[in-house]
C-alpha cells in the first residue's frame, strides 16, 4: 500500500510539474503579446495583423507536431520539410497536368481531391521508409532522416528541374476561411485535437511515451518497439504531407527548397514547448503555446525593427530573440527539474 501511495504521489507530482511548465509558457506568451501591443499601438493588435499571423503560423506549427511525436520516442525526423515539399510538388503536378487551362481540363472537384490524396500517400511512404530504416535496419534517427531528407529534396529537384510549379487551384486551402476562421487555423486546431486524443487517450500514445522514457522497460512490458516506431514515423510523414498541402495553398506554388528554415524552427518550438529531446515527455498544450509565442515574437520584432531601424536589422533581432527565449525556458526548466529532484529525494 505504501509503495502504491508513493507511486501515486510521484505521478501526481509529475502532472503538477507538467502543468507548471505549461503555465510558465502561457505567461511568457501573454507577456510577449501584451508587450508588443503596447510598443506598437494600433499596429500589432489590429485585425489585419491578427489575420496575417493566423494564416502564417500553421505552416510551421503543423510541422512541429511531426517533430514532436518523433522526439517523444527519443528520435527526430529531419526529413519532414523534404517530405512536405515532395508531396506538394506531386499535388501541383496533378493539378497542372490534369486540370486547369493548360492541362487535360478535368474539373477541380476531381483533380483537387486526387491531388490531396496522392500527396498524402507520397508523404506516408516517406514516413514509412524513415520508420523502416530506423526500426528494422537500426540506423540512428538523426542520420536516417538527414539522409532521407536529402533524398526527398533531390527527388523534388529531379521532378521540377529546379523552378517552382505554380498553380492557384488549392488557393482556398491556404487563403480561404470558414465562418471567418482561416482554413489553415482550422487544420492546425484539428491536428492538435487529434494528437491529444492519440497521445492521451489511446494505447499507442502510452506506448510512445513509454518507449521514449525507457526503451528497456518498454521491451519487457511487451511493447513492440519496431511497430511503434514505424507508426510514429508514418504519422510524422502524413502530417508533413498535410503541411505540404498548406504550403501549396498559401504560396500557390511548390518548389524543392520551400521552408528550408522550418527544421530549425520546429525543433526550437518543440523544445520551448517542453518536449524532451531524450524522449518520454511533452504536451500538445506546451507545443501550441510555443508556436504562438514564436509567432508573436517574430511578427512583433519584424514590425518593431522596421519602425526603428529598417528592414536590415529585423532578421538579426528575430534570431537573437529566438535564441534568448530558448535559453530562458531551458534555464527555467533546469532549475525546476533541480527543485523537483530535491523534493523527491527529501520526500523519499
Amino acid at each position: 500500500m505504501e509503495s502504491n501511495t508513493a507511486s501515486n504521489n510521484k505521478s501526481w507530482f509529475g502532472r503538477l510539474s507538467m502543468d507548471g511548465n505549461t503555465l510558465r509558457l502561457l505567461i511568457i506568451t501573454v507577456v510577449i503579446f501584451i508587450a508588443f501591443s503596447i510598443l506598437l499601438p494600433g499596429k500589432f493588435l489590429s485585425v489585419r495583423n491578427l489575420q496575417s499571423m493566423a494564416v502564417q503560423f500553421p505552416e510551421f506549427g503543423i510541422l512541429t507536431f511531426a517533430i514532436m511525436i518523433t522526439m517523444l520516442t527519443g528520435g527526430i525526423d529531419l526529413s519532414i520539410v523534404g517530405a512536405a515539399n515532395l508531396s506538394a510538388i506531386v499535388a501541383a503536378l496533378i493539378l497542372t497536368r490534369l486540370g486547369g487551362d493548360g492541362g487535360a481540363g478535368w474539373p477541380l472537384m476531381i483533380t483537387a481531391p486526387l491531388a490531396i490524396v496522392t500527396a498524402l500517400i507520397v508523404a506516408s511512404f516517406c514516413g514509412l521508409f524513415n520508420g523502416f530504416l530506423i526500426s528494422k535496419i537500426g540506423i540512428t534517427p538523426i542520420l536516417a532522416t538527414l539522409g532521407t531528407g536529402a533524398i526527398y529534396t533531390g527527388l523534388s529537384f529531379v521532378i521540377t528541374g529546379g523552378p517552382a510549379i505554380t498553380t492557384t487551384q488549392l488557393e482556398y486551402i491556404g487563403s480561404g476561411a470558414i465562418l471567418g476562421v482561416p482554413i489553415p487555423i482550422i487544420i492546425f486546431i484539428f491536428l492538435a485535437i487529434a494528437f491529444v486524443i492519440i497521445l492521451r487517450r489511446m494505447s499507442f500514445g502510452f506506448n510512445v511515451y513509454m518507449l521514449g522514457t525507457n526503451p528497456t522497460a518498454a521491451l519487457f512490458s511487451g511493447i513492440h518497439s519496431d511497430s511503434i516506431l514505424i507508426r510514429t514515423y508514418w504519422i510524422a510523414g502524413l502530417v508533413a504531407g498535410i503541411a505540404g498541402i498548406v504550403f501549396l495553398g498559401r504560396a500557390n506554388s511548390a518548389k524543392p527548397d520551400f521552408g528550408s528554415s522550418f527544421i530549425l524552427l520546429t525543433v526550437l518550438i518543440a523544445i520551448l514547448g517542453g518536449v524532451s529531446y531524450t524522449g518520454g515527455f511533452g504536451t500538445i498544450a506546451g507545443v501550441v503555446l510555443a508556436v504562438l509565442s514564436i509567432q508573436f515574437l517574430s511578427t512583433g520584432l519584424n514590425m518593431l525593427m522596421l519602425e526603428l531601424f529598417g528592414n536590415s536589422a529585423a532578421i538579426f533581432f528575430r534570431q537573437f530573440a529566438w535564441g534568448a527565449l530558448l535559453l530562458l525556458v531551458m534555464v527555467l526548466n533546469y532549475y525546476t527539474e533541480k527543485r523537483r529532484s530535491r523534493a523527491i529525494v527529501s520526500g523519499g
